[in-house]
């Protein structure tokens, strides 16, 4: 794999604290000469299918965990992506919440599960061979075997995620994207919805022909460069004689 080389923006010092710590992860890793996958992969090419780390990545504090893995070419054909994160929540997190009204609606429109995971799927965030966020999706339950939950929580418990797994700037790159992606997360919970509201077979968290709910392409030095410039308009710069 290549090495990350995001392109910084102009006027790093208007960049919100996400973008600054987003550019801070691919810049150490950049001084060291690493991927920002590197560590994880413990520098081989990853075997498709397999978890890295194998038994996840989990913040025990704060009840988050992910893992790394890549499909085969076949099953995901034209994909741009090297690979991908699935991000989840552990019960700790979620599981007093679950009798509130938009949850138990949520249930319903998956059809009442009986299943009582231990973690929820929150979102998937895939990478390029040079380990940089390009899109950001979402998957029926039977592919990462657990469940979902509805948008209103899925979104509170992103924005409000702080990992410590022991991978320091793949959990710095997570967080940062996830705030500065807030847009694009609303509509793809609202996607994802709509996938499973058009979907009335009552067995539909299991059925294999619907995998992929929702999906967003981003591009984050465009972002960056645009939360940049509305920034400086906000603040701009004094006038020095």
């Amino acid at each position: 794999m290549q090495k990350a080389s995001p392109r910084p923006t102009k006027s790093g010092a208007f960049l919100p604290a996400a973008g600054l710590r987003l550019l801070e992860a691919y810049a150490g890793v950049a001084a060291r000469g690493e991927h920002l996958l590197g560590r994880l992969l413990a520098g081989q090419a990853p075997r498709q299918w397999a978890h890295y780390p194998q038994d996840d990545a989990v913040d025990r504090a704060s009840g988050y965990q992910w893992f790394y893995h890549s499909h085969s070419p076949e099953d995901r054909p034209g994909a741009a992506e090297h690979g991908h994160i699935h991000l989840f929540a552990r019960k700790p997190l979620w599981g007093r919440r679950l009798q509130s009204g938009s949850e138990r609606a949520f249930a319903e429109l998956c059809g009442n599960p009986a299943a009582k995971p231990q973690t929820r799927h929150l979102l998937a965030i895939g990478f390029n061979a040079k380990g940089l966020p390009i899109s950001l999706f979402t998957v029926n339950s039977w592919v990462t075997g657990d469940l979902m939950l509805g948008a209103n929580l899925t979104l509170e418990l992103l924005s409000s995620m702080a990992l410590d797994s022991g991978y320091s700037e793949v959990d710095a790159v997570i967080e940062s994207v996830v705030r500065l992606c807030a847009p694009q997360l609303q509509a793809l919970m609202q996607r994802r919805d709509n996938a499973l509201r058009s979907h009335p077979a009552p067995g539909k968290l299991q059925d294999e022909a619907l995998e992929l709910l929702s999906e967003v392409r981003i591009d984050l030095d465009a972002r960056l460069l645009a939360l940049s410039a509305a920034s400086q308009t906000r603040h701009p710069s004094p006038v020095r004689d």
